[in-house]
């Protein structure tokens, strides 16, 4: 009996052990996501005077609503704290958005934006970056998902229309049916703008199953790629573009 208990005590041990690293694990990766937020929102602020006072006066306009409805049925006291609730979670999706807004401006028209826009998309979406491009930056990216297969242009139009009719022959060979879809990502007529993409790409009708997906994935990952090598995410402002042009061709 003391021979099988050691290991049972053993196993016992290692199992508190890991149930402790992971709780300390969950902290450190609350504590770090607080951190970002208040980051995030201090260079908020600093940018957006209007942040502050948009929140506040979103916390005391839902609590006095909510304060006043209170009111109507004798039980003010009782629902107040909800109404400050309610107050804050409104507050904290305006700070998102205005957030995300102010990200999206800092990035639009940077080299690599759409691709970092993609990236960054919630959902079954299968981001191939720089599938295709040429050394002034611009460049074709290929997503897979519900709609089928979506390609997305960045750069000078001239160049990536050229780009476009490249890529989405080269995919049709493979994908059949499945319907092709392609985007040019900009201001100008008949483009969509960064901030709109995901909105755009969320708006496609739904043509394939998952399963498909993965058909579709494999077929088109034997597509060799001849993109150049483009930045991960959208190229800061004030960058040498002219210093990473002459990296993209010596690859």
């Amino acid at each position: 009996m003391a021979a099988q208990s050691q290991p049972a005590k053993a196993k016992t041990q290692q199992d508190k052990a890991a149930r402790a690293e992971a709780k300390r694990a969950k902290k450190a990766e609350s504590k770090q996501r607080r951190k970002q937020l208040f980051q995030a929102f201090n260079m908020q602020r600093k940018q957006d005077k209007l942040l502050i006072p948009i929140m506040v006066g979103l916390i005391v306009l839902s609590t006095a609503v909510v304060f006043g409805i209170g009111l109507i049925f004798d039980m003010h006291w009782v629902v107040l704290p909800l109404g400050i609730a309610i107050g804050v979670l409104a507050a904290i999706f305006v700070f998102g958005r205005r957030v995300e807004r102010s990200v999206y401006g800092q990035a639009e028209g940077q080299p690599g934006a759409a691709g970092w826009a993609l990236d960054n998309m919630r959902g079954q979406w299968r981001v191939s970056q720089g599938v295709a491009g040429t050394t002034q930056l611009d460049a074709v990216h290929r997503v897979i998902g519900r709609p089928g297969v979506i390609l997305v242009a960045e750069g000078a139009p001239h160049r990536v229309k050229s780009l476009l009719a490249q890529e989405k022959k080269r995919v049709a060979r493979l994908v059949g049916s499945i319907p092709i879809y392609d985007v040019v990502v900009g201001n100008d007529e008949g483009q969509v703008p960064l901030r709109k993409l995901k909105m755009h790409m969320t708006k496609l009708p739904r043509n394939i199953t998952a399963k498909q997906m993965d058909v579709l994935e494999g077929r088109l990952n034997a597509l060799s790629s001849r993109a150049a090598a483009m930045p991960k995410g959208p190229l800061p402002q004030g960058a040498k573009i002219r210093s990473v042009q002459r990296a993209v061709r010596r690859r």
